[in-house]
């Protein structure tokens, strides 16, 4: 694979650029339709007019991919995947915007970069934006930058296409950051940090002092634990229907857990006793099962359940779960993903008659040139231990196992790690 400094004319990451930037080797995971993948090499063009071509230094591999994999989500495809990642950027495109990224500069991909006109972008909803830059996926003729070796188009998920060794994207959705920034943290930042500390801080607008549930312990809930450890709040109760997730909750601030059954009625019942009960505390990760939910059952009315709750699982019964565990007045937030076409049932009487708020987090609510640079610098500061969000760092050949332990529900985000040039 080409280094740099092959028709780039640097001399290592951060140098100045001299030359004429050429196309370019590269490899990564390409999405070849539902079920099939394969890792593969591919070539990148120079950067246009508004892009940037990265050099990636780590991609996340996030529960979007697998919807993608597996058919639950139709995405055009040949395509290079992940849309969760972080890397070096090593040309420009023409007449660069002085403002923009540099060369050398670490920045965070974002899967969507707000244009700034549109209806969404005039009201600060940002994360909303109808035409945001670099998005899609980068198959229409005048949009291709990476190709087969045949010279065969290739997409880029999302428009940033992380799961490969270098991309070429819109410059608007390269966000520097403190380059002392652990690139794998960074790769983070692009998608479950943000998701998770948004739907937090800026969706909820959790207050000091407010307690919180969290329904769901991959990467993005445990962000959410952490977001809530940031925003200050009093209860942080996480739920997931694996133990052994449980124990890393507690790590990062959680103060009680809950092991979620089958039933969205009982956990719930569990969650609300822990409320009114006075919690089963950071060292019981087992506790809140049966007997929560029994003693919740005998004891009606006393359990009134938490300010704010927060769905990361993806799953109908999580949705129903979360929804039940908050109190009258109180809001659930929906941030999980599930298959489109996913439905879930609305007993509407009794959700009017209980003034709660059901919302729902897109991208954590957050404009990325906002708030990944203030995520970075928590993450270099060490006053969020983002780091525990790792579970493995791998190469593109452990991309497979990796969607094999998130169908499993095994563990934190798995981060590809790619080799320094």
């Amino acid at each position: 694979m080409s280094g740099p400094g092959d028709g780039e004319g640097r001399g290592g990451v951060g140098s100045p650029e001299t030359g004429v930037p050429r196309i370019v080797d590269a490899e990564g995971v390409v999405f070849l339709g539902p079920g099939a993948m394969e890792i593969a090499p591919y070539r990148v063009d120079p950067p246009g007019p508004g892009e940037v071509r990265v050099r990636m230094a780590a991609s996340g591999v996030c529960h979007s991919d697998l919807h993608v994999l597996d058919g639950d989500w139709t995405r055009p495809a040949p395509a290079v995947m992940g849309h969760e990642g972080a890397g070096w950027v090593e040309s420009l495109g023409p007449n660069p915007d002085a403002n923009g990224p540099h060369v050398g500069d670490l920045v965070v991909l974002a899967w969507t970069a707000p244009c700034g006109r549109c209806a969404s972008c005039r009201r600060d909803e940002g994360w909303l934006c109808l035409d945001p830059a670099g998005s899609g996926h980068r198959l229409q003729r005048g949009d291709v930058r990476i190709r087969r070796p045949d010279g065969a188009a290739l997409g880029a998920y999302s428009g940033i296409g992380t799961l490969g060794s270098v991309q070429v994207v819109a410059a608007d959705a390269a966000i520097p950051v403190d380059p002392r920034t652990d690139p794998a943290v960074a790769a983070l930042i692009g998608c479950a940090i943000t998701t998770g500390v948004g739907a937090v801080t800026r969706t909820a607008r959790v207050r000091a002092g407010e307690s919180v549930a969290v329904m769901g312990l991959g990467g993005v809930g445990l962000a959410a634990v952490l977001g809530a450890r940031l925003a200050g709040a009093r209860r942080i109760v996480a739920i997931d229907r694996l133990a052994a997730k449980l124990d890393r909750a507690i790590e990062l601030g959680a103060s009680d857990t809950v092991v979620a059954g089958a039933n969205p009625a009982a956990t719930a019942a569990a969650v609300r006793a822990l409320i009114a009960g006075g919690g089963n505390g950071a060292g019981d990760p087992q506790a809140g099962g049966a007997s929560a939910a029994r003693s919740a059952a005998e004891a009606p009315g006393t359990a009134d359940g938490v300010d704010h709750a927060f769905e990361t699982s993806g799953t109908v019964s999580g949705v129903e779960t979360a929804m039940a565990v908050v109190r009258p007045g109180g809001t659930t937030v929906l941030v999980g993903m599930p298959a489109q076409d996913a439905r879930v049932g609305l007993d509407v009487y009794a959700f009017v008659e209980s003034g709660a708020r059901l919302l729902a987090s897109n991208y954590g609510s957050a404009i990325p040139a906002e708030i990944f640079p203030e995520i970075a610098r928590h993450a270099i500061a060490g006053s969020l231990p983002f780091e525990r969000l790792i579970e493995e760092r791998i190469g593109l050949a452990g991309v497979r196992t990796a969607f094999d332990a998130l169908r499993r529900g095994d563990g934190a985000r798995r981060v590809v790690v790619f080799p320094s040039p």
